[in-house]
């Protein structure tokens, strides 16, 4: 009898074994984007925190007393080569330019008579009309009106030059900042100069950065490296909306001892005035080109507690967790991998969590 029971026991649960077998359907492959590896030649780069510099910063000074008359350029406006920028009272040193004029005739007017009247005690003397004496005044009377002439020239010279700077012109093409002092206000500047205002002339850039010396030594002498005077790049803006080549024209002969760091600069055109002294910029600088460089796309690759990592697709269509080595960004979205993938193999580019270790998929080639 318990054989009997043991044998419909059998037979019941094979017929329902059979049954949840006919109503199970086959593991089917999961559809997946794949891509295979971008391989070119890379250009490595590093980043430098930098800043902007004017090309020339320079101070525009009074250097004459006087009521300031005008201002004659708008603050933040671009002013040309000789543009008038300030005039200051010039009725005083108009006033000493014409007492110059007058003593200057003076002067000449007496050198004339002095040069005449010795020709006349040269003549006489010659005679004995009037004593060597009187001949030798004479001469002596030229050459102090010539020394005079000189001096009233001199005295001309100094009072136009005055006069000069009671019309403050633009040194250079550039951008000017505000003025220190409003018209009507007393600028004393024949003592000390002082300054009314700054302009910028920003017609040349310079960007300026620090590089530690283990790597500049490394960019110096390695073969395939990118040479110093090749152009580099730098970047506006936290965004990096901004990009612009530079090229580097100064590097310091000396490390400072502070830092351990080379100073280096670059120089940029900004001949449309956009760029502004004092903007603090990233610094693109190349240092090393790998020929062959394999690069997969950034968003690809996972992170876990043994590093970076990518998820292989082998010919089995079968998922491989492979562990790999990273590299610099290339054009914003690409990574090199330095070791871990070959160019010929697939990674699965997109759904990184839809996929697993050993799992069978069904690629889909990018």
């Amino acid at each position: 009898m318990k054989q009997i029971i043991y044998l419909v026991a059998i037979l019941v649960t094979a017929i329902a074994c059979q049954k949840r077998s006919k109503t199970q359907s086959p593991e089917i492959a999961l559809p997946i984007e794949v891509s295979k590896p971008i391989v070119r030649e890379v250009t490595l780069t590093r980043e430098y925190p930098g800043y902007l510099d004017a090309d020339a910063t320079v101070a525009i000074m009074g250097r004459v007393n006087g009521t300031l008359e005008s201002s004659n350029y708008i603050a933040g406006s671009r002013v040309k080569l000789g543009d008038l920028l300030f005039v200051i009272d010039p009725t005083l040193y108009k006033n000493s330019v014409t007492q110059a004029e007058a003593a200057l005739k003076t002067a000449k007017a007496n050198l004339v008579y002095s040069r005449s009247n010795y020709e006349r005690m040269k003549i006489a003397g010659e005679s004995n009309a009037v004593s060597q004496i009187e001949v030798l005044q004479a001469e002596t009377n030229v050459a102090t009106g010539e020394a005079s002439v000189k001096n009233a020239e001199a005295t001309l010279k100094s009072a136009q030059t005055n006069l000069s700077y009671c019309y403050v012109r633009a040194p250079h093409n550039g951008l000017m900042g505000l003025s220190n002092y409003s018209t009507g206000s007393y600028i004393a500047g024949a003592g000390a100069p002082v300054q009314l205002a700054t302009l910028y002339k920003d017609d040349i850039m310079y960007a300026y950065f620090n590089v530690t010396d283990n790597q500049w030594l490394r960019q110096q002498y390695r073969s395939d490296v990118v040479g110093k005077e090749q152009y580099i790049t730098f970047t506006l803006g936290e965004d990096k909306y901004f990009t612009r080549k530079a090229k580097m024209d100064y590097l310091s002969p000396d490390v400072q001892l502070s830092t351990g760091t080379l100073r280096v600069r670059a120089e940029l055109n900004n001949s449309d005035g956009f760029l502004k002294p004092g903007s603090f910029i990233s610094i693109v600088l190349p240092y090393e080109k790998i020929p062959l460089g394999i690069l997969v796309t950034d968003a690809s690759i996972g992170t876990d507690q043994l590093g970076k990592f990518l998820y292989v697709v082998n010919d089995s269509n079968t998922i491989e967790y492979r562990h790999i080595e990273t590299g610099n960004i290339v054009d914003d979205s690409l990574r090199l991998v330095t070791a871990g993938l070959k160019p010929n193999e697939r990674y699965v580019s997109k759904a990184l969590l839809k996929v697993r270790n050993g799992m069978r998929v069904a690629p889909i080639e990018q």
